[in-house]
């Protein structure tokens, strides 16, 4: 009788124990499956580029089909090689945007890009604006990264690292960059994750020349898996993205111009064109919607800053102090 009891006993604390402990466990697992807050959809103030009319190849041409009569592209990265798209136009300032389903299962080393940059035009000196989707987390979750460069700064990356509050490989969802005058915004699902000012300390690292629109898929293993602790594994290829609803609408810097876009001939760094699309408020600052939307990002998602490494630099970046 006593042994039954005391069995009874040991089971009944095990059963409160785990009771307990569930909650924890189950809070951890879904900790970042958050309700954003309500924002004005920006991706809704500009029409779609076809993508074989706004882009052509970068490299890989056989990883890459057009679908859905220009609409939808699949780019993909297998053993052989990746794959990257590269806008037919440069751009001054203005609003582009992608909705991107990322390849689902382990895709450790994978990375998918959605930039702006003008390597090409000017290889020692030149700006760059990042959105990079790293496949590395040894729980094979999605990260977003963000990044800038400017005047061929290379050496000082201004990295910025978020965990998503939804799984990023179910559904498309929208990737979009804001560059004006004003500054520098990137949305994730037109939840805005970053600011980066063009005003004060942030103005001599702020980018200014033309650049292209860049959608690449790449094997990222050497650095975006701490020095290739997580590589790509290949058995699992090919690892294909979905592109769709692409929108690239600015200030055009050649002669070719898409519907929906402007030269912008006028635009410089100091003033603002009321022929620039993206001149309006909405797009000057943010709203105080943005702004509510903004600090919940950062505080539920950001988890890496590069103003708050200090272990990375001696002398921190003047935008940080």
């Amino acid at each position: 009788m006593y042994r039954n009891m005391a069995f009874f006993r040991n089971k009944l604390l095990f059963c409160l124990l785990l009771f307990c402990l569930t909650p924890l466990v189950f809070s951890h697992s879904v900790s970042r499956h958050y309700t954003p807050p309500s924002v004005t959809p920006l991706t809704n103030l500009f029409t779609h580029v076809l993508i074989d009319e706004g882009f052509s190849t970068f490299f890989g041409g056989s990883n890459i089909k057009i679908i859905n009569n220009g609409s939808m592209a699949a780019i993909a990265l297998d053993k052989s090689s990746g794959s990257g798209l590269i806008s037919r136009n440069d751009y001054h300032y203005g609003f582009f945007s992608a909705a991107i389903k990322l390849p689902a299962g382990i895709s450790s080393g994978v990375v998918l890009a959605f930039y702006l940059s003008n390597a090409n035009k000017y290889p020692h000196n030149h700006d760059e604006i990042d959105i990079e989707l790293l496949g590395h987390d040894e729980r094979n979750n999605w990260v977003l990264q963000t990044n800038i460069y400017a005047n061929g700064s290379v050496t000082t990356g201004r990295e910025e690292k978020f965990y998503f509050w939804f799984d990023p490989t179910a559904q498309h969802h929208y990737y979009s960059i804001i560059w004006n005058v004003h500054h520098i915004v990137f949305l994730v699902d037109n939840i805005p994750v970053r600011e980066f000012p063009s005003t004060g300390a942030f103005s001599s690292v702020y980018p200014s020349k033309p650049m292209s629109v860049y959608v690449t898929i790449w094997d990222g293993s050497d650095w975006a898996t701490h020095g290739g602790k997580y590589p790509v594994n290949y058995k699992y290829a090919p690892f294909v993205a979905s592109m769709a609803e692409m929108e690239m609408t600015g200030c055009m810097s050649n002669e070719t111009v898409l519907p929906n876009s402007n030269s912008c001939s006028k635009t410089s760094h100091s003033s603002s064109s009321r022929s620039d699309p993206v001149y309006g408020q909405e797009f000057v600052s943010l709203s105080e919607q943005q702004i509510t939307a903004l600090q919940w990002a950062r505080s539920k998602l950001m988890f890496y800053s590069y103003c708050k490494d200090i272990s990375r630099f001696k002398v921190m970046p003047s935008e940080c102090k």
